[in-house]
C-alpha cells in the first residue's frame, strides 16, 4: 500500500500538478492586485462608481452577479494579454531555431506504406 502511495507521489505529473496549484496560488494574488489596484479604480473612474451595488432591486443581487462577471473577465484578460501571450512569443523565439525530431513511424504504419509502394509499383509496370 505505501509502495503504491510512493508511485503515485513520484509520479511527474502529480508533482507538476503540485507546483502548478502552488504558483497558481500564488500567481493568483498577484492578478488580483492588478485587477483591484489597477483596472477597478480605472472603470469607477469612468463609470462614476466602484462597483455595481446600486443594482441589487428586492433580493436580487444583480450588482453582485455583474461585478463577479466583470472581475472574471478582467483577470481572464490581465492573465491572457500579460502572461500567456507574452509567455507565448517567449516559446516561439526560444524554440524558432530548433527543429522538431521527427517522430518514429509506428510498425503497422510503416507496414502499410510499404505495401502502398509495391501495390504502387505493380500498378505501374501493367
Amino acid at each position: 500500500m505505501i509502495r503504491g502511495f510512493k508511485d503515485f507521489v513520484l509520479r511527474g505529473n502529480v508533482i507538476d500538478l503540485a507546483v502548478a496549484v502552488v504558483i497558481g496560488t500564488a500567481f493568483t494574488a498577484v492578478v488580483t492586485a492588478v485587477v483591484t489596484g489597477l483596472i477597478n479604480p480605472l472603470i469607477a473612474a469612468i463609470g462614476g462608481a466602484p462597483s455595481l451595488d446600486s443594482l441589487n432591486r428586492d433580493g436580487f443581487l444583480f450588482g453582485d452577479v455583474l461585478d463577479a462577471v466583470i472581475n472574471f473577465l478582467l483577470v481572464a484578460a490581465v492573465v491572457y494579454f500579460l502572461i500567456v501571450t507574452p509567455m507565448n512569443r517567449l516559446f516561439l523565439r526560444l524554440n524558432a531555431g530548433r527543429e522538431e525530431e521527427p517522430k518514429a513511424v509506428p510498425a503497422d504504419v510503416q507496414l502499410l506504406t510499404e505495401i502502398r509502394d509495391l501495390l504502387r509499383e505493380r500498378s505501374d509496370r501493367g
